[in-house]
This record gives C-alpha cells, sequence and structure tokens, in this order.
C-alpha cells in the first residue's frame, strides 16, 4: 500500500511551544489554558468516552442531524470537489458525508497531528479506495496552504463538532475569513454549531455522573506535568463548569483546594485557595445569533438543519458573491 505523506512539525517546536504557553497562562491573572492542550493522548481517549455519556448530547445530536439531511447535504457540494476537514477528528461524521456525496474526488483532513493524520489516512485509504487522500499537517486555527493539486478543484468545507463554539467570538470570525480564503468564492462550508438551550441539560453535560469530564479536565495537568517539567497535585484541583447566561457559554475550570505553589520548568506558581485556571470556553448560539456572526465574515446562511429536539445545528454557509 502507497505511503501517505504527511509532514511531520518537529518534535522539539511542538514541546517548546506548548512549555511557552503554559508560562503565559499561568502568569496571567487569572490563570488560564488554551482549549487544545486537551488532547494529548490520554485526552482524546477521554474525550472519545465523554462522546458516548448519556449526559453529552453534541455528538449524538449532531449524528443525527447529518444523518437525517445526509443527501440534502451532500446536494451541496460540487462534482470533482476536495473536502477540506478542519481539524480531524473521529471520523464517523466524514464517513457519513463521503458515503452520502459520491461525487467528491478528494479528502483533504487537516490537523496539527501529524502522526494521527498519518493514521486516520491510512484508515479510509483502504476503506474509500478510489478517493484521494490528502492530508495536510497544519494548525487549522492559522493561515495554511493546501497542495497545487487541491487548489485546481473545486472545494468544501467541513468543520463538525461545536468546536467553533472554543473561539471567542472575534477569533471565529477570524477563523471563518481564513476557512472562506482557502476555500474560494462560492465554496459550501458544512459547520456544526451548537444552540443555546436549558441550561441544566448544558450543565450535566460537562458535569457528567461517572466523573469522566472531570478526569479529561485534570488529565490536563498530568499533561503539563510530564510534557513541561511540572509538579501538579492533580488531588489539590478539582472540575468547575457551568453555564455562563450572560455571555452564552459553558465555562470550565480547574480550581485549587488549597493555597499551594507549583513548579513548572523550574519556575514557581502560587495559587490561593479557591483560585481557578480557566481551560475551556464552549459558546452556544441562537439560531439568528451564528448567522450574524457568520456574515461578519462574509459568508451567508444557505441552509440550517438540527435534530428533533433542537439541540444542535448543522449549518450549511456560503461565501458571499
Amino acid at each position: 500500500m502507497k505511503k501517505i505523506s504527511v509532514q511531520p512539525r518537529p518534535e522539539a517546536d511542538e514541546e517548546n511551544s506548548f512549555l511557552r504557553d503554559v508560562i503565559t497562562g499561568l502568569s496571567a491573572q487569572p490563570k488560564w489554558m488554551a482549549a487544545k492542550h486537551f488532547y494529548d493522548a490520554e485526552g482524546s481517549r477521554l474525550f472519545e468516552r465523554i462522546m458516548r455519556l448519556p449526559e453529552y448530547y453534541p455528538t449524538r445530536s449532531e449524528m443525527q442531524a447529518l444523518r437525517e439531511n445526509a443527501a440534502e447535504i451532500a446536494a451541496l457540494i460540487p462534482d470533482g470537489a476536495a473536502l477540506v476537514e478542519f481539524g480531524a477528528g473521529s471520523n464517523a461524521k466524514i464517513r457519513l458525508l463521503l458515503k452520502a456525496a459520491p461525487q467528491i474526488a478528494a479528502y483533504v483532513p487537516v490537523d496539527i497531528s501529524a502522526e494521527y493524520l498519518e493514521e486516520q489516512a491510512q484508515e479510509m485509504r483502504r476503506d474509500f479506495p478510489n478517493l484521494k487522500i490528502l492530508p495536510v499537517a497544519a494548525d487549522f486555527t492559522k493561515r495554511f496552504e493546501l497542495q497545487l493539486s487541491v487548489r485546481a478543484m473545486p472545494r468544501a468545507g467541513f468543520f463538525p463538532g461545536s468546536t467553533i463554539g472554543n473561539f471567542e467570538p472575534l477569533a471565529a470570525v477570524g477563523f471563518l475569513r481564513n476557512a472562506a480564503r482557502i476555500l474560494g468564492e462560492g465554496a459550501p462550508l458544512i459547520i456544526g454549531v451548537d444552540l443555546v438551550k436549558d441550561e441544566r441539560v448544558l450543565n450535566a453535560a460537562y458535569n457528567d455522573a461517572q466523573g469522566v469530564t472531570a478526569a479529561f479536565n485534570l488529565n490536563l495537568l498530568a499533561r503539563i506535568n510530564r510534557e513541561a517539567g511540572a509538579d501538579f497535585d492533580l488531588s489539590s484541583f478539582e472540575h468547575r463548569a457551568f453555564f455562563n447566561a450572560g455571555r452564552e457559554r459553558m465555562e470550565m475550570y480547574l480550581v485549587s483546594r488549597k493555597k499551594q505553589t507549583v513548579t513548572v520548568g523550574g519556575r514557581p506558581f502560587e495559587f490561593e485557595r479557591g483560585e481557578t485556571i480557566h481551560t475551556e470556553n464552549s459558546y452556544k448560539y441562537t439560531r439568528e445569533g451564528f448567522r450574524d456572526l457568520a456574515r461578519q465574515a462574509g459568508w451567508i446562511e444557505h441552509a440550517l438543519w438540527t435534530d428533533p429536539a433542537g439541540n444542535f445545528s448543522v449549518r450549511a454557509l456560503k461565501t458571499k458573491s
């Protein structure tokens, strides 16, 4: 089997970047960490468990919306198109779309992890032998370039999950503008957007009874210990998550149980009892709210689908002509 070529990122650069991010976040007031750093191997495994939890509605709701409207969604993708997926996560959603749209000529997963992309590309090549698999190892939140062969094809974008909600609104506009540049004029973008709903549903999704989300949050400290030379005592921190109605977002924190000092890369950081590390925001949008945000980035909403309960939306956007 032919090996798919993916340009790896130097491991030393990744380690230094991670340490810089950790030092920057812990030096701030209030302290914070970038949510993208949740996803080491253990974090990814825990998130797979989260997606199967009874309280965690987004994955089931989005899959239902995609499955029930697959034919309509597929009809928006041009013949011979390259489908660019921003962030290659669980491949259940992309498989559903590829099966519904046989006119797609190439699949272009974009992810920061070259090793993960290589594994996914080989698996997809086995299951879709007539489809060109052209992975790009890049940070999809920043500017990156597609292969010349892809730039010569009509393109469509796919950004499932509720990842857009992890961006601050201005950053979300920036991402959408960058996606428009990459995909080109008139290209469709299929995007998953979580919706504002009953706070009890939201809070339960981030505070599951089994404690998997808490373990996912605390695993960030375990990663910092391992990769940034830190000495966090995980038992001295606890998970906290709640819906901030005023800002229409879920907020997730790690809370210090006591006054303590933690060393990271040889540098000490003081924590007061009750002091927090802000680890994630997940914005929830009204139907109109996300439509307005997309318009700021040069997109118009062409179609919207939801699951029957109205928990989650899948939007089809097109750039303004």
